[in-house]
């Protein structure tokens, strides 16, 4: 893949390099609702071959950002806020879990998500929108790991949490927020052993839900 292509981003693999650069179309509006994403002109764009791209679309489709149907071929779904807003009690209530699961770990030990906290300080301090996303969701992700259950980190995956986040900021425009500041106070949480950590959990991640 051409390393100009999408210079901004910070990935781990071919197949999420091309699933952020088509989000980052959808997004930007480069592909507006309804549109068809033809997935061989993505291929030579990037330099790829179309296998990448056909599972970046696959990701995109479970996702319901994309819909595809024999004929017509892969096209942008017409999301609204309603749509954004889905996923965030189903979240509120894995992460509920793992606030409990988790909550002598770190108590013990606070330190994954502290490292990700001084990331938003960073991010808070110039405005990088792209960066508060990024060390927000590795925060939570960071939380649901502590848990220590497979089964939860894998049904929390796999909400696609990044991307909806991502839309939710970007197309809706919430007023700015002080990213960093909220999640120190879940980590002050977790460290003084409040038994309420699991409803102050579930309150954070259903304020960040798109109002409606």
């Amino acid at each position: 893949m051409a390393s100009a292509a999408a210079p901004h981003l910070v990935v781990h693999s071919l197949r999420e390099q091309i699933r952020e650069h088509i989000l980052e179309g959808i997004v930007s509006g480069r592909w507006k609702p309804g549109e068809r994403i033809v997935e061989r002109r993505i291929a030579v764009e990037l330099e790829v071959s179309q296998t990448p791209v056909r599972e970046a679309l696959r990701e995109l489709e479970a996702l319901r950002l994309i819909d595809s149907a024999p004929n017509k071929g892969v096209r942008v779904r017409s999301l609204t806020p309603a749509d954004l807003k889905e996923s965030y009690p189903v979240r509120a209530g894995l992460e509920q879990v793992a606030a409990e699961l988790a909550a002598v770990r770190l108590a013990a030990d606070p330190s994954a998500l502290e490292r990700e906290v001084a990331a938003l300080r960073a991010a808070d301090a110039e405005l990088d929108g792209e960066a508060q996303v990024r060390h927000t969701v590795a925060f939570h992700h960071e939380l649901v790991r502590a848990a220590g259950n497979a089964v939860l980190l894998h049904s929390w995956e796999s909400l696609g949490i990044e991307v909806w986040t991502t839309l939710s900021i970007r197309w809706l425009s919430p007023a700015p927020r002080a990213y960093a500041e909220e999640h120190q106070e879940i980590v002050d949480a977790f460290v003084r052993a409040d038994p309420a950590i699991t409803d102050l959990i579930k309150a954070h991640v259903l304020s960040c839900a798109p109002q409606v």
